[in-house]
């Protein structure tokens, strides 16, 4: 008997793809996170306070235009793919489609950011970053992640992402050394980004027999126009989580965006663990959505708890110990920093409130309440924090970004109590 639960427990569970798409999915998100902790010290050392909080604003614009890149794809790709995991010739056309429109956004992006610098003298004092951190963009679009993760192979790309990581570490130590430096950080991340990615694209031509057509217009203009609402929902969403060191640029000086792009980094990297879980569980949520809702419930009961329990350690933890996560990135007392963080701290338990919303809408495929939830929180989110930042500095919109995990949770609760209310009901 031991041996059969034993048997059960380990051998079945990591061969199930489910699990092991997961393990990958946080071994992509684990890795980046240590990256990210231990490039933080590197850079301050190297560029300065003032160049680390300038790169991160750049890379702010960056990742705000590579929600355009995306469109959608991240949540729409996998299931097409899922769905002609067999048919070659319709994974050729559907992989083509996707390439070609993510590189056609990116180039529109690149355009867009060099108008805004050269035609409309836009981001003064920090434009040549800005300019060589344009190549992160094409690095999205040619991150084929989506179809690996509806083919059910993470394996690859979760050891090609870590070897990008290293790449991009390396690229640190070697030629970041000097403030002067600063504008090559990120073109350095793109450029170890793309290269990886490129080699997985042709991986996929010749190892998978995918091959690359030559998408027609129109081809390109429903694949885009199909996933419209979801580049609305997820442009919107970024900007309420992500949009708040670009805010706080336009009222404070480059030292204190250092110090605050210190303890948000800290807090998006965290912030991460809700977005894993949901991306993790929703197929296998939507399968039981379609067969039983009490498996339905039960399961999302289950999730949610645990990490409602994960997020709450976390950001207790974090907490307590702000003082001495900001002494070991820094390599200083940064007061404000710890003050920052400790505000910024709950966000991760505060989004894990959100996961069964989520996972509903995505299970019942309502994307259009995903894009009614994603505009309000983005509408309360830049009220509210260009209220607050003006009228408290970087604590205030500490405490902006904070209250709208808060309201997001309540939307999504309405919505769903006025559009799923059976469900909802049998839920509870």
């Amino acid at each position: 008997m031991i041996e059969k639960i034993t048997s059960h427990t380990f051998t079945g569970l990591f061969k199930n793809k489910s699990i092991q798409n997961f393990i990958f999915l946080i071994t992509i998100q684990a890795s980046n996170i240590v990256i990210t902790l231990i490039s933080m010290p590197l850079l301050i050392q190297s560029i300065g306070v003032d160049g680390f909080g300038l790169v991160n604003l750049s890379l702010s614009v960056i990742i705000l235009a590579n929600i355009m890149v995306g469109f959608g794809y991240n949540l729409s790709g996998p299931r097409e793919v899922a769905l002609h995991q067999n048919d070659k010739e319709m994974l050729s056309h559907l992989v083509s489609n996707i390439v070609f429109s993510k590189v056609l956004m990116a180039l529109l992006a690149t355009l867009g950011i060099v108008v805004a610098i050269f035609g409309l003298n836009m981001f003064r004092e920090y434009q040549w970053i800005l300019l060589f951190s344009v190549l992160l963009l094409f690095s999205e679009a040619t991150l084929p992640l989506w179809f690996f993760q509806g083919m059910e192979k993470m394996k690859l790309i979760s050891i090609a992402n870590v070897f990008s990581k290293l790449l991009y570490l390396m690229g640190i130590v070697l030629f970041i050394h000097k403030p002067d430096s600063a504008k090559w950080v990120n073109f350095i991340m793109g450029a170890s980004g793309l290269g990886i990615n490129i080699l997985l694209l042709l991986y996929i031509h010749f190892m998978l027999e995918i091959r690359f057509y030559k998408p027609k217009f129109v081809q390109l203009f429903t694949s885009l126009k199909d996933n419209g609402l979801l580049f609305l929902a997820n442009i919107t969403a970024h900007i309420s989580v992500n949009g708040g060191l670009i805010i706080l640029s336009f009222f404070s000086v480059s030292e204190v965006l250092g110090m605050f792009s210190l303890a948000e980094r800290i807090s998006m990297v965290l912030r991460m663990f809700p977005s894993v879980v949901i991306h993790s569980v929703y197929p296998n949520a939507t399968k039981l959505f379609q067969v039983d809702l009490n498996k339905f419930s039960g399961y999302l009961k289950k999730v949610s708890l645990l990490s409602l329990a994960i997020g709450l350690t976390v950001s207790l933890v974090v907490f307590a110990l702000a003082p001495f996560i900001i002494q070991v990135l820094s390599k200083k007392e940064l007061a404000e920093s710890v003050s920052y963080l400790r505000v910024l701290a709950f966000i991760p338990f505060l989004a894990s409130l959100n996961i069964i919303n989520v996972v509903i809408f995505l299970a019942k495929g309502q994307n259009n309440l995903l894009f009614k939830s994603s505009w309000m929180m983005g509408i309360f989110m830049l009220s509210t924090s260009i209220f607050l930042t003006n009228q408290f500095g970087a604590i205030g919109l500490c405490f902006a970004l904070v209250i709208t995990e808060i309201v997001a949770f309540l939307i999504c609760c309405t919505l769903n109590w006025i559009y799923n209310k059976k469900l909802i009901l049998n839920f509870f």
